[in-house]
């Protein structure tokens, strides 16, 4: 074994390390939720069935009790752990959605937390969401939130190569604007389509619910790492190479212009 590679000592140390964070983060969402619980109720009664804020409570303290029972936790064995219970004690779609897809995502932790793991389970939960709910953005759920924030999050890390705090900082931002996205729109999965245009300038309790779990996380990652949450916002710290994304363009788009035409610019 080289120098430069971690011992077994030192793996099992840092998965000890990276469970126990993500113990810290389920019992800080536990709180935050119950805290919440009236808030979202409030919201879900006006377009739902009014039961969002208790089920959400409920599944949470569960899900916090059984991440603290576990023998030396490692972050895939807590998120699964999570997932399962939160399964069998949230109610209506809410179990699936927020604890079976936290099920899937869990194996990407299944050699620790890094930035680049962290977001391939970013990537995945937001996938099995999606499949799930069968929602799309602009359905008016948790998936106008989550995309935004997922979005971010894989272009602040991967492209604008930002430190993995100020990239989830950036990703909260973006689920709050996605939150307040669904308040103007008309809800086209789940009861509140029921109401058809009446749903209309009414805020989504699950897209309200993600953006509290993940305002939690990232409170906890500045705990564990002793930092002050990074003041940032969800634009783009850089301007796109057109050069580089081109070869990425869907057909019709900047890749297929001829060569030394400028397929933004105007005509004289």
């Amino acid at each position: 074994m080289s120098g430069d590679e971690p011992g077994e000592n030192e793996s099992s140390v840092d998965a000890a390390a990276d469970g126990a964070a993500v113990v810290a983060a389920v019992e800080a969402v536990a709180d935050r939720i119950e805290r919440e619980r009236d808030h979202l109720t409030e919201l879900d009664s006006a377009i739902g069935d009014a039961d969002h804020g208790g089920n959400m409570a409920r599944g949470w303290a569960a899900a916090a009790e059984a991440a603290r029972d576990l023998d030396d936790p490692d972050p895939e064995t807590v998120c699964k752990t999570v997932g399962k219970t939160l399964m069998a004690e949230v109610g209506g779609a809410s179990g699936p959605l927020f604890g079976g897809s936290l099920v899937f995502a869990s194996a990407e932790l299944a050699d620790g937390v890094t930035a680049e793991s962290a977001v391939a389970f970013a990537e995945t939960y937001l996938e099995k969401v999606e499949d799930r709910g069968d929602a799309r953005v602009g359905d008016q759920t948790m998936v106008d939130a989550l995309t935004p924030a997922v979005h971010t999050f894989k272009k602040s890390v991967e492209t604008d190569d930002l430190p993995p705090l100020e990239a989830l900082a950036k990703a909260v931002d973006a689920a709050e604007r996605g939150v307040a996205f669904t308040v103007p729109i008309r809800a086209k999965k789940g009861r509140a389509s029921y109401l058809g245009w009446r749903s209309v300038g009414h805020q989504d309790p699950g897209a309200t619910s993600a953006l509290y779990i993940l305002e939690e996380v990232l409170a906890t990652a500045a705990d564990r790492l002793d930092a002050d949450i990074p003041d940032v916002d969800a634009t783009s710290p850089t301007i796109p190479d057109e050069a580089a994304d081109g070869a990425d363009a869907p057909d019709g788009d900047a890749a297929d212009a001829p060569d030394g035409d400028d397929p933004t610019a105007e005509d004289d």
